[in-house]
């Protein structure tokens, strides 16, 4: 009989989608603890008691310095070989939003060769030169290895960042795709990939990447906010979508928002461990 996996959500310094992150992994069935990141680092909690680390969204000291950089060099200089001792045990680490700039700046991202301590990707300054606020769609790589994604195809998601495009010299684009690591896309209204069209590519995101993983699948970064979709009605159309089902007479409709599908798939990982 499998048991809930831990989850270790990161708090302090600016983080604030802590709560809504750690809601999200319990609907998915996971227990979850907010962790304060002074209480990692002194020793006062411990990766070895959980399965799953999420960095969430925020804006970690003030995104002072680049958005992610500062936690990404208090972690690395304080706890780096434990996690990278987390990633070798093969558990699940996923960053959205600010955690995905703070893994990219740790190296954990994209972990192209087997190397988890390089920095070969980034995120940095939307195109359009604001922060965006809004809804995208994403497309899901089918072929991706990545764990949070299994079984998805298309999804509705948040952004809201101010750094977001994702940036990386052609060689590492071309090995990203060559090994699914790209995982989400920025698409259009049809599924479509959305060519750099602003706003459905909201930041400039070279080749409309809006996700990656590492080779093994089990770290994930993202720029959208899967756990701001906990409920249908965090959607924009929801009302729309209820008035359809009204007049096509469907009834019993789930009320979960998509989003909480990416953490289901975390839980499901560690079905029969």
């Amino acid at each position: 009989m499998s048991t809930k996996p831990n989850v270790l959500v990161l708090t302090g310094f600016g983080l604030n989608c802590d709560h809504e992150t750690a809601y999200a992994f319990e609907l998915a069935g996971a227990v979850a603890h907010r962790v304060h990141i002074n209480a990692l680092i002194a020793g006062d909690a411990h990766l070895d008691d959980f399965q799953i680390l999420a960095f969430g969204g925020g804006f970690s000291w003030g995104d002072d310095h680049g958005a992610g950089v500062i936690q990404s060099l208090r972690l690395k200089t304080s706890i780096g070989d434990r996690l990278l001792d987390f990633v070798a045990a093969q558990k699940l680490i996923i960053g959205i939003c600010n955690g995905f700039q703070t893994l990219v700046n740790l190296g954990l991202l994209p972990g192209i060769d087997g190397d988890y301590t390089r920095r070969s990707v980034a995120l940095t300054w939307n195109d359009c030169g604001n922060f965006r606020d809004q809804w995208v769609r994403v497309k899901i790589n089918p072929d991706s290895p990545c764990v949070f994604t299994k079984g998805l195809q298309h999804i509705d998601l948040p952004v809201r960042h101010g750094e977001g495009k994702f940036y990386a010299e052609r060689e590492t684009l071309q090995a990203l795709v060559d090994h699914h690591q790209a995982t989400l896309y920025y698409a259009m209204p049809d599924g479509q990939l959305a060519g750099g069209v602003f706003p459905q590519n909201p930041n400039g995101s070279l080749l409309d990447i809006a996700g990656i993983c590492d080779p093994s699948g089990l770290v994930f970064g993202l720029m959208p906010h899967p756990e701001a979709y906990n409920h249908f009605t965090n959607h924009p159309d929801w009302t729309r979508q209820l008035e359809t089902e009204k007049r096509a007479g469907v009834t019993g409709q789930n009320r979960t928002g998509e989003g909480i599908r990416i953490f289901e798939n975390a839980v499901a990982y560690f079905d029969g461990f």
